[in-house]
């Protein structure tokens, strides 16, 4: 993916008022300084949600989320950030950069033509739908209503190989452009056809509500492939997209759940019957990329397939794809069907009530994991419990850390016998370890410094020689040197730009709750305490140089090098009174 300058990031949020962001989604009231709403990310009775205008950023205190206007738009609009700087340019009238390696305005502009020439094909289909009696015949005996039909925008690609081709590819521009988007297939004489042939279309959404691809499929069970999809496209990865996720965000204000099912007419079905959190991928195993987009939108995922041995695989490819992405408070289900039985016709016999039953009797990942591995191996023996750690260990260790992680670590070690001494002592919280070259007060200094520049960063700019700080070692020193740094480079740089600067960053969670925090006095103390800081900081510096010197002379003597260095630091410590 292209990068994006850092100046127009902090442009663009400079621009941006981030309390019209959120409150045309969220409504807010004034508290003070900031704004304020019940966090529309996790349920609460307490306004716990703040917006701050001269910050430029969002903080929940109760569930901690938190972030720019980007970032809202990612988590409230479920955008990819691309798509939300493209929504927060438009807003402002600003046009979006490229550095060398993205797309030209050439190819920017073929990318609009292709959704224009798809959109056209989606039109096309839908109304060859409305003159086809077989294929409407077709969709009465499915029971897809004309109101789930017009959600879909579900059409028909008339028999023949080149209806399509002669209702849209009017010239060789056209003719390039529907070939380029995997509408047209080509023989081995290079003649060129319609791909899509009597079959029902659906059209494949992106995250933003742009057909971008097609699933055809067929009416009678043996006219070739069951489904056949758009081939592989500069705007379609099969890998990263999930049908029906664009009408579920339509459907849903907030995403509870996803159900994950294998084809077009069961997520179509589990519509109609009022199931509106459905998607299925598109005739591909669950990818990292399918897992991490199920999560990005909702906390718990289930995995409804066949119970056939198929089916199990196909369990079991997804939960090897979404373990990594397991962080704490996030939840995967597993839901195998009876023999012969999808979703589409169990939601048809038994209503959405009943089959919102099977989903709650659902088999936890944890279970599923265990019972897999388990399986035909005899935990009754010290062979068989080795096998099963030897199976388990290098899975739970791609388990982010935290709970989850810990509790499967544990069920391991409970099930094989395995490591459950060493579990029980890491549970054990151990009482901190005592530095002397580091005391409490020298730590907290830094978070002092950092929590000032979170509050105003402009303050940076009064500082003088804070670079050689960088050497001094103490936690946290590295993040303010390139806190510092950052002002430096980018004077006008906002609170919130600069957390932007740290996104998917591991210090990211701990800056925001800094920057979150309200601290006492007015910009001419924090810019008092900020120099108080540094100086103080400059002044350690110094002593921990004195203390390698001191203890290099007692050890194996100095050189003249070494030893004008000494001596000028111990004059520079009798001037600060150290």
């Amino acid at each position: 993916m292209a990068r994006l300058p850092d100046a127009f990031i902090d442009d663009l949020l400079a621009r941006t008022d981030i309390v019209e962001v959120v409150g045309t989604r969220v409504p807010l009231k004034r508290q003070g300084k900031e704004y304020a709403a019940r966090c529309p990310f996790h349920d609460e009775r307490s306004a716990s949600f703040t917006v701050s205008p001269t910050k430029q950023f969002y903080h929940c205190f109760g569930c901690g989320a938190h972030g720019t206007a980007i970032s809202f738009l990612m988590n409230y609009d479920r955008l990819e950030f691309l798509d939300a700087v493209d929504e927060l340019a438009k807003r402002v009238g600003m046009e979006i950069p490229r550095e060398t390696n993205a797309r030209t305005p050439q190819q920017q502009d073929d990318s609009r033509d292709q959704y224009s020439a798809l959109d056209a094909a989606t039109r096309f289909f839908q109304k060859q739908l409305e003159g086809n009696d077989k294929a409407r015949a077709y969709l009465d005996g499915r029971g897809v209503d004309a109101d789930t039909r017009a959600r879909f925008s579900i059409g028909y690609a008339p028999d023949g190989y080149s209806a399509l081709k002669d209702a849209l590819g009017k010239d060789e521009r056209r003719m390039k452009l529907l070939e380029r988007v995997g509408l047209f297939s080509k023989n081995d004489r290079g003649h060129v056809y319609d791909k899509f042939r009597d079959r029902v279309m659906f059209p494949i959404f992106d995250r933003r509500g742009r057909v971008i691809a097609f699933g055809g499929r067929v009416m009678e069970k043996d006219d070739g492939p069951k489904y056949l999809n758009s081939p592989e496209t500069a705007l379609f990865h099969k890998g990263r997209e999930l049908y029906g996720l664009w009408q579920v965000r339509q459907a849903n204000q907030k995403i509870e759940r996803l159900i994950v099912v294998e084809g077009y007419m069961d997520v179509v079905s589990l519509f109609q019957f009022g199931v509106t959190q459905a998607v299925a991928t598109l005739g591909t195993a669950t990818t990292p990329d399918h897992a991490e987009l199920l999560f990005r939108n909702a906390p718990d995922v289930y995995f409804c397939f066949d119970g056939d041995a198929a089916g199990r695989r196909a369990g079991w490819r997804a939960l090897e794809s979404v373990l990594p992405r397991m962080k704490d408070g996030r939840q995967a289900f597993f839901l195998f069907l009876p023999d012969g039985e999808d979703p589409d016709t169990i939601v048809r016999k038994e209503g959405a009530e009943a089959f919102d039953a099977r989903l709650k009797q659902g088999t936890p990942l944890s279970q599923f994991f265990f019972d897999e591995l388990s399986r035909e191996i005899n935990l009754g023996t010290l062979d068989g419990k080795a096998r099963l750690a030897e199976r388990a260990k290098p899975m739970l260790a791609q388990i982010p850390d935290g709970a989850f992680g810990d509790l499967m670590k544990q069920e391991l070690a409970r099930l094989t016998g395995i490591g459950s001494t060493t579990t029980a002592a890491a549970a054990t919280p151990r009482p901190p370890m005592r530095n002397n070259a580091v005391p409490a007060q020298k730590r907290s200094l830094v978070r002092a410094a950092i929590a000032i520049l979170l509050q105003q960063p402009s303050l940076a700019m009064n500082l003088d020689g804070h670079h050689a700080i960088g050497g001094l070692r103490l936690p946290g020193i590295e993040l303010l040197v390139e806190l510092l740094n950052l002002v430096q480079q980018r004077p006008d740089i906002s609170t919130g730009a600069l957390l932007e600067h740290f996104n998917e960053r591991e210090e990211q969670a701990a800056l925001h709750k800094l920057a979150a925090q309200a601290l006492p006095g007015d910009e001419a103390m924090w810019a008092q305490e900020l120099q108080d800081a540094v100086l103080q900081l400059e002044k350690q510096l110094l002593q921990q140089r004195l203390d390698e010197l001191q203890a290099k002379q007692r050890q194996q003597g100095l050189d003249d090098t070494d030893k004008y260095e000494l001596r000028e630091l111990l004059k520079a410590r009798a001037t600060l009174r150290l």
